[in-house]
């Protein structure tokens, strides 16, 4: 989970190094932010071809030990990267990222398919209830010990080479185990796919589909537009330390994981379409308290994610909006084309996702260029994701939600959430595995 961690778009180590140890523009942030939504999308036409050229499990191993040498490689790279030229930093820093992205999105796919191929379903309740809590304590450990080795040793290089190391080698351990499981296929033969045309034709049909990804792509650009500079604002403009960091997003993830039980009874109780418009709406209203925040207020900060902003209404909110997400694609997706549909949603939020982050570090980059109170810009710009996901809304209240299809994984389509996760403070669903348990 470290080496996980630490590759989502935003997270205490990425938002240190490239705020602190290196002062990159606002825009090469962006730009660097949507490498992982980019490889999202461009595994979508590799994945298959892995797959057919090695089973899920040599091939996930495989991904593993190349993002592994991959940070690596990073590690070493930050030896000669110039801290004194910020542009050509960037663009290392940028290339680097894309190719530790590309292996964790293909990893991220190849594992799915094994994962399924060999847990009984009878078994999934409890086997994956007892993996994600183990999966929380490895997360928010990380998240703590890493702000706190920032901020102890002042940001320098070797320390940032030294928890890239320790996550290489905790990888080896995991890459170790896997590969020396005994793993049988579970998996139930299924019937051979309809045609191309067909599964479009299907897929042109299902009208709810078409306008949940539509509001899917306004969302993820919401979020991705300025959510990737929160952090970057609270070591910048609040100047708080990476331990302080590493303290708000743990308790961030811990409120959001507290509450994903209590949500999936909402959603199951009043349905996914009218539980997710009331959270988003909550969850905006906290995001809106942005605006509020002075270097003088950090009792706000805490205040804002240990009470009323990031857990106890925020990620609590965030949480039941992200498992509504979930939770909706398996009424909403067509099990006659189910890989079409989760491409092409997959495809459609990734574009979204990978776009917004470069023009949100473009429009900060130039309304600081051009304003004084860099404060104020920040404020400006933080208004526009509660205005733009609530707009979304209206996309969302178009979806008719249908009775739940016998379709019991959709793994691949929460890709982007799990991406996301980091933007969001909840990054114990970077590998979360969502299954709803059986009755007996």
């Amino acid at each position: 989970m470290p080496i996980v961690t630490m590759s989502l778009p935003v997270n205490v180590f990425l938002t240190a190094l490239v705020t602190k140890a290196w002062a990159l523009p606002k825009p090469a942030i962006g730009l660097l932010t949507a490498m992982p939504y980019l490889a999202n999308f461009l595994q979508i036409f590799a994945a298959p071809f892995f797959l057919r050229w090695l089973p899920a499990k040599p091939m996930t191993a495989i991904g593993a030990a190349v993002g592994a040498v991959s940070w690596l490689g990073f590690a070493a790279m930050l030896s000669f990267v110039p801290r004194d030229q910020p542009e050509v930093a960037a663009w290392w820093f940028i290339g680097g990222f894309f190719l530790i992205s590309a292996s964790v999105a293909v990893t991220g796919v190849t594992w799915n398919a094994w994962i399924q191929d060999w847990v009984p379903t009878r078994l999934r309740g409890k086997y994956f209830g007892f993996r994600n809590r183990l999966l929380q304590i490895s997360t928010l450990t990380f998240l703590l010990l890493t702000g706190w080795a920032l901020a102890r040793w002042a940001y320098s290089i070797a320390v940032f080479q030294a928890i890239i190391v320790v996550a290489v080698v905790l990888r080896a351990f995991s890459i170790y185990w896997q590969w020396s499981s005994p793993t049988r296929s579970h998996r139930p033969v299924t019937t051979a796919p309809l045609p191309l045309r067909d599964q479009i034709a299907v897929l042109r049909r299902s009208h709810s589909l078409l306008w949940f990804i539509a509001f899917g792509a306004v969302w993820f650009f919401a979020s991705n537009c300025f959510g990737p500079f929160y952090q970057v604002f609270l070591f910048e403009q609040l100047n708080l330390s990476a331990f302080d960091v590493g303290v708000l997003s743990t308790v961030s993830a811990l409120g959001g994981a507290l509450a994903l039980p209590a949500w999936g009874r909402l959603l199951d109780r009043y349905g996914n379409r009218p539980v997710m418009a009331v959270s988003l709406l909550v969850w905006q209203i906290v995001n809106a308290l942005w605006c509020f925040l002075t270097p003088y207020s950090h009792t706000m900060v805490y205040i804002i994610w240990a009470l009323g902003g990031m857990t106890s209404m925020g990620a609590i909110a965030s949480a039941g909006f992200v498992l509504g997400q979930f939770t909706i694609l398996l009424r909403l997706i067509p099990v006659e084309a189910k890989g079409l549909a989760i491409g092409f949603n997959l495809a459609i939020t990734s574009l979204a996702a990978a776009i917004a982050p470069v023009l949100g570090g473009a429009v900060l980059s130039w309304a600081l260029a051009r304003w004084p109170d860099a404060l104020a810009v920040y404020h400006v710009c933080f208004v526009l994701q509660p205005a733009l996901a609530i707009a979304g809304c209206v996309l969302l209240l178009k979806v008719r939600e249908p009775q739940a299809a016998p379709l019991t994984e959709v793994f691949g389509a929460m890709r982007n959430i799990r991406t996301l996760s980091g933007v969001l403070g909840l990054d114990f669903l970077v590998n979360y595995v969502f299954y709803r348990p059986t009755k007996r």
